[in-house]
Parts: structure tokens; sequence; C-alpha cells
């Protein structure tokens, strides 16, 4: 008996897999069958394609937390901005001032 090599399968294959076991127009076996799948594999596929189903909506609540990392992110670059700006400012007005001075 030669025993098989393990295969991986894409998401997008799986998802495929996926959808056909929620139709239910064939049974399990004949998925298997088809897709050369085990029929254990199709089921675990289908419940994590419908635990997933969820975040596709933005109902996981994870998306608030990284806005809300975001928040002193955005302060932070506003400030840095302010400042970026003062130093132009203070230096254009100082090579002006110098510019005055010697002619």
């Amino acid at each position: 008996m030669t025993r098989r090599s393990r295969r991986t399968h894409s998401s997008v294959f799986k998802a495929k897999v996926a959808i056909a076991a929620l139709r239910e127009d064939k049974t399990l076996a004949e998925l298997a069958q088809q897709y050369e799948v085990h029929p254990t594999q199709i089921t675990e596929w289908k419940r994590q394609f419908q635990e997933k189903a969820a975040d596709v909506f933005g109902g996981s609540g994870q998306d608030n937390g990284a806005a809300a990392d975001l928040k002193p992110l955005h302060a932070k670059i506003g400030q840095q901005a302010l400042e970026i700006d003062f130093f132009i400012w203070f230096t254009l007005s100082r090579r002006t001032s110098a510019q005055l001075t010697v002619s």
C-alpha cells in the first residue's frame, strides 16, 4: 500500500467546496468523490466558512480596536506637520532677515 502525500488546497478551492456543501445539492460523499477530499475535511471547511462569513460584513469588532490604535498616531502626525511648518517658516524668516541686514 502506497502512502499518499499531503496536498495543500488553495483558499479559493476550499471556499468552492464549502459553498457546494452549503447548497446541499449533493451529499457529502458525492462532494468528497467529486473534489477528491475526505468528507470530514469538507465538513471542517464548511464550518470555517460559516464562522468567518460574519467577518466579511465587519461584525467581528476587531476593526474598532484598530481604529482606536490609529487615533494617537493621527494626532502625532498632525503635531509633526505643525512642527515642520513652524520650522520652515522660522528658517525662511531667518534667511529673509539675514538678507536684509547684508544688503
